[in-house]
């Protein structure tokens, strides 16, 4: 009986134990998950507050990088404007104007070449604000009208000047359709479109 009563204790302070220990298990659980629930609270604030942050910066940085890009944009469309034989021609004839009635033909072409080149040279810099696809259209445009100038002299009889060279070449310019020049005017035209 003895043994009995013995066993009948041990086994109600067994199912306490139980008892207990589900109690305790359950807090546990209730514990962690609201540590869980807390860490996802400050983690999802923290994200927040990082994009808000982000985007801060970036309408700071915008504040500042568009006019700086805008001006880029004006200053690659006086670019493919300046390097037209129209406006290279106006140029030369403001600087010297007997320069086309006494300049020979490789004069001329070198000038013409040299103007285009210090141009490009000159507004370099500005390829940082373009899009790569912009600025392979302005780089054509250059190569293109080099190659222009050269195939213009090339044609023309060894004893032509300098006049007869600026002429032919107008005509053959208005003549040519859209040039390349054009396209990559109207390509700047339309991506500085989109910082407004």
């Amino acid at each position: 009986m003895c043994m009995s009563i013995f066993f009948i204790t041990f086994a109600a302070n067994l199912a306490k134990c139980a008892m207990n220990t589900t109690i305790i298990l359950l807090i546990i659980l209730i514990i962690v998950v609201m540590i869980f629930g807390f860490w996802l609270i400050q983690y999802s604030s923290f994200r927040n507050e990082e994009k808000k942050r982000q985007w801060e910066l970036k309408r700071e940085s915008q504040k500042t990088i568009s006019p700086i890009r805008l001006r880029a944009y004006e200053r690659l469309a006086l670019l493919l404007e300046r390097t037209t034989p129209e406006h290279m021609l106006m140029d030369l004839e403001s600087q010297d104007p007997t320069a086309l009635a006494t300049w020979s033909v490789p004069q001329l072409q070198q000038y013409l070449l040299q103007t285009l080149r210090a141009e490009y040279d000159h507004n370099q810099s500005q390829q940082v604000y373009v899009s790569a696809e912009v600025w392979d259209l302005i780089i054509n445009a250059r190569d293109q009208m080099a190659t222009f100038i050269i195939a213009m002299s090339a044609q023309l009889p060894p004893d032509a000047n300098a006049q007869v060279f600026a002429t032919t070449m107008l005509k053959a310019y208005s003549s040519n359709g859209t040039t390349p020049a054009e396209k990559a005017l109207e390509e700047l035209k339309n991506e500085a479109k989109t910082l407004m």
